[in-house]
């Protein structure tokens, strides 16, 4: 077989792979595969091809890094504290008592934990929940 024939199955089984996975990454490493495709028609030496494979495979990387696609997956926030994703952010609880900066409350029919935002100070009455982590509500007030 020719060396073009084995960049260009390399290439294939990225692509299939960047499939299963749902990331872009490995399809601009595929881009790169297939610009060893390209080196190897062009008649270029086994080291020429693989080091065009490579510096392609990255500057396509480095490029989908830095473009708002790259970005969308970096700028994901905590799910914990968004309101968009957690439809209790921004509620309200009534609580009766504290202890030690912790409480339980009744909330959507069942009892939850309750803890107190750094820097807020424990008191009774009513709080907006800020985060939420597994089954504790942070609050503020």
């Amino acid at each position: 077989m020719a060396d073009w024939s084995y960049w260009l199955a390399a290439a294939g089984v990225t692509v299939i792979f960047e499939l299963f996975t749902g990331t872009f990454y490995l399809l601009m490493i595929a881009i790169g595969l297939g610009a060893g495709v390209l080196a190897a028609l062009l008649g270029f030496g086994l080291a020429t091809q693989t080091l065009t494979a490579a510096v392609i495979g990255v500057a396509a990387t480095v490029l989908l890094r830095r473009s708002r696609f790259g970005k969308l997956v970096a700028a994901r926030s905590d799910a914990g504290r968004d309101p968009n994703v957690n439809l209790d952010i921004g509620q309200t609880v009534n609580v009766p008592a504290w202890q030690d900066g912790a409480a339980r409350v009744m909330y959507r029919g069942a009892l939850w934990d309750v803890e107190l935002q750094p820097g807020a100070t424990p008191a009774p009455g009513q709080y907006t929940i800020r985060e939420v982590r597994g089954s504790r509500l942070i609050v503020a007030a």
